[in-house]
């Protein structure tokens, strides 16, 4: 590793054109367009501050102005790492009955009789809270024997939730049968099997891949949605969006509870409570049910954004007092009353008796009587808290389905197959063990670093020698193309969002599933929950599935950790690759993977840190590295040069890098919405998604981009929140994607942002250099040894824990 000293360059001819650079530097804007530093979203608190209001833009991967301060909170919640200086660098009854008959028979009258009467002792947290939820059944209970039938589909739900509840009541009562609500007459029901030998041509769109399929508004619809707005006094720039969110019937969904304009993207309590104030006037206070009930419902979806599926209700309640709300506890019964949240109680025994207690409630009453063996001295031990997590309905179910399905795997596969030739030829002890292990299992998990990349392309051009229809996915076309190479099979890689969508891939088969018998997943940990459950459920019973992944990277941009849960599950068998990665690139990046950041020898420059004092400093040594130092020292071009910061905002963040390499790479005024032709930019199409391109040019259709290769149009009013410039950019935009050269920039204010995974990830994008551009001292060597990654809430550990599953195995060569 070589240590330069402040003014010092990789290659001394750089320092010709520092009076240029100087001048570029003065001329280049160093304010912050997207809001406040990055390093400000660190502290990861609620309330308003950067942290959390950077999640928001971070999870689209775009850090619109619909939620200014980007990626911070993303990159503080998720975590990162660090290098050192001496060397490294109103939801109905049915609804409401999702709080089931089934937890509710965890709630003993054993339990109960906890919450005594005078002269007991103190009542726990978790009996009160049990209590509540006993009581919360038992009024629900009452609302549903005082109805004749369900209410209306859709009396508190809009848009397509209020829909998919309507269908499925006509399904259940009998009044529609379920093949009505598809667009073609279904077949009788059929168990599913294993994907045809005959693979159709797949299914592609006509224009051209990576538009977002966006729900349509009506220009009606829109117009009296813009009147609601302004009588409420908020902008008419959310017409559109608010109208694709509560769909058709916006307007009157806004003039009865005009807090549903939280659900809309980017909007803030505090704007949602102005606009109900003009609506309501005195009518609105800070305990009205439907502020709550909303209130609860962004706490979640925020959540969500820093990758939590569910909440302890504690954090929800404590979000609400923050927010005004007088009684947060009622308020939390109040939104599930109302289906705005589900309640799960992970810690109570599943395995109830016929009574509905369970086995820790017999334990308890054990105690009350004075036989159990947790009573010493006559002090009954303290029953440990129950803990009790709030939910969201969509990654509620998309968990469970997502269990549901990899036990299906699991369980559906051919055990004996026999592929010890094809084992045999394997080019590592790694893959030998990898395509072994994948004969005998439904469901493996591999885990490695970028070497381990080439375990699973043997183990795909080994079932292409079985005759096995075998694809490979990965998370960004980079990735793709790597994986086809190491194959040597064009068609074996695929996008995963072009996979799931039929722009490209294997096709479906007969049922609908995806026509392939083994299917390998790279950059498992970038799956999101959603998104993982879409995939399980396109694969046809049979079908072999393969995770792999490094599990020291940042995890997904959306909500859930499917690869970290499987690994923590032990639902199926395990490879643990031993192929380290090469060079001093490598050494590096495995010692952060273990806590640990140490000076490594690189005689060829392949690891850099050039110290700086400030943000200032820090923008006009990383232009200079892009531009000159990194081309002549290292033979690596500009367009092959990636910038990684911590963050969007702040005076070295990627909105103030990217303008600064744009003066001096591209120079322009910016006349196709801020772009000109040449521009490196980076187009969001879907949220979590980040496709690299740059611009052709610009016409009444839209800004026209090349994303490697393929032509995409980007929609006028797109341009804003789904394309921004491309030199620079967060390390989790840059996850699953990897350049000849990387620029880690570390300013000063972006110390609280950093975390072991953070700073493993940014580090490890680079495959011939890497130079550190260090500005946080010891806050580096400090995030890679003391701040390993900031866990997730999620319920699919357990879920796939409670499957009946095989004995898991580790497999390690």
């Amino acid at each position: 590793m070589t240590a330069l000293d402040r003014g010092e360059t990789p290659d001394p001819a750089a320092e010709d054109d520092r009076a240029r650079e100087a001048r570029d530097e003065a001329s280049a804007p160093a304010g912050t367009p997207d809001g406040g530093s990055d390093a400000d979203g660190g502290d990861g608190q609620d309330g308003g501050t950067g942290a959390e209001r950077a999640a928001e833009a971070d999870a689209d991967g775009t850090g619109s102005p619909a939620a200014p301060d980007a990626e911070a909170s993303v990159v503080s919640e998720a975590g990162a790492p660090a290098v050192s200086d001496a060397g490294a660098p109103a939801v109905s009854d049915a609804e409401a009955s999702a709080v089931s008959d089934a937890e509710a028979s965890a709630v003993s009258d054993a339990e109960a009789s906890a919450v005594s009467d005078a002269g007991a002792p103190a009542v726990s947290e978790a009996e009160a809270e049990l209590a509540a939820q006993r009581e919360l059944r038992e009024r629900i209970e009452e609302r549903k024997a005082a109805k004749k039938g369900p209410p209306a589909a859709g009396a508190k739900l809009s848009g397509p939730a209020a829909d998919l509840l309507a269908a499925v009541r006509a399904v259940e009562s009998g009044e529609k049968p379920g093949t009505a609500f598809f667009d073609s007459p279904a077949s009788a029901p059929a168990p599913r099997r294993a994907a045809p030998a005959a693979t159709p041509a797949p299914v592609r769109p006509s224009g051209p891949v990576g538009q977002p399929a966006e729900r349509s508004v009506s220009p009606e619809t829109a117009a009296s949605v813009e009147a609601v707005l302004a009588q409420g006094g908020a902008p008419k720039t959310l017409a559109h969006p608010t109208a694709a969110t509560l769909g058709e019937q916006a307007a009157g969904i806004l003039r009865e509870d005009p807090w549903q304009l939280l659900s809309v993207p980017g909007v803030r309590p505090e704007q949602a409570d102005g606009f109900a104030r003009a609506l309501l006037g005195a009518d609105c206070g800070p305990d009205d049910g439907r502020r709550t009930a909303a209130l609860v419902g962004w706490v979640l979806e925020r959540a969500a954004l820093r990758g939590h599926t569910a909440l302890d209700a504690t954090e929800v309640r404590a979000a609400l007092a923050e927010r005004a709300v007088g009684d947060p506890e009622a308020a939390v019964r109040h939104a599930v009353a109302e289906g705005v949240v589900l309640v799960f109680q992970e810690g109570l025994d599943p395995a109830a008796g016929e009574d509905g207690s369970t086995a820790g409630e017999e334990a308890r009453d054990a105690e009350d009587t004075g036989d159990g063996a947790g009573q010493e001295g006559g002090a009954p031990d303290e029953p440990e808290p129950v803990p009790v997590l709030l939910g969201l309905d969509r990654y509620a179910l998309a968990e469970e389905a997502l269990a549901d399905g990899l036990g299906r795997i699991v369980n559906s596969c051919e055990k004996g197959a026999d592929w010890s030739d094809a084992a045999a030829a394997a080019p590592s002890p790694s893959a030998r063990e990898l395509i072994l292990t994948a004969a005998t299992a439904g469901l493996v998990a591999h885990s490695g670093g970028e070497s381990a990349r080439a375990e699973p392309a043997a183990l795909i051009a080994a079932a292409h020698g079985l005759g096995l229809r075998a694809v490979g996915t990965t998370h960004s076309v980079d990735g793709a193309r790597g994986l086809a190479a190491a194959v040597g099979d064009p068609r074996s890689a695929v996008v995963l969002s072009d996979l799931l969508s039929g722009a490209a891939g294997p096709g479906r088969d007969a049922d609908g599933a995806l026509a392939v018998d083994l299917l390998v997943v790279l950059d498992a940990p970038q799956l999101d929950v959603e998104t993982g459950a879409m995939l399980v459920e396109a694969l046809a019973d049979g079908t072999r599935l393969v995770l792999s992944g490094d599990p020291g990277v940042l995890g997904s941009a959306g909500a859930g950790r499917v690869f970290a849960d499987v690994l923590a599950a032990r639902a199926c068998p395990v490879v643990v690759s031993r192929t380290p990665d090469p060079g001093p690139l490598g050494e590096l990046v495995s010692g952060i993977g273990i806590g640990e950041l140490g000076q490594v020898d690189a005689p060829g420059k392949e690891v850099v840190i050039v110290p700086v004092r400030d943000a200032g400093e820090a923008v006009h040594r990383t232009v200079q590295l892009v531009a000159d130092s990194v081309p002549r020292a290292i033979g690596v071009p500009p367009s092959d040069t990636q910038v990684i910061t911590v963050g969007h905002g702040g005076s070295a963040g990627t909105t103030a890098l990217n303008a600064a390499l744009k003066q001096r790479l591209n120079p322009g005024p910016g006349r196709f919405g801020g772009f000109d032709p040449g521009d490196r930019v980076v187009h969001v199409p879907a949220p979590g998604r980040v496709v690299p391109g740059s611009v052709v040019s610009a016409d009444a259709e839209g800004l026209r981009l090349d994303c490697s290769g393929t032509p995409v149009v980007v929609r006028p009013e797109r341009v804003e929140s789904s394309v921004r410039h491309g030199w620079a950019l967060s390390a989790h935009q840059a996850a699953g994607m990897r350049w000849p050269a990387v620029v880690v920039v570390l300013p000063g204010d972006a110390a609280r942002g950093l975390s072991r995974p953070w700073v493993y990830t940014a580090f490890s994008r680079g495959e011939r250099h890497l130079s550190v551009v260090h500005g946080v001292d010891q806050a580096l060597p400090r995030a890679v040894a003391e701040i390993p990654v900031q866990e997730r809430t999620t319920r699919l550990r357990p879920l796939l824990e409670a499957l009946p599953a095989p004995d898991a195995s580790v497999s390690a060569v």
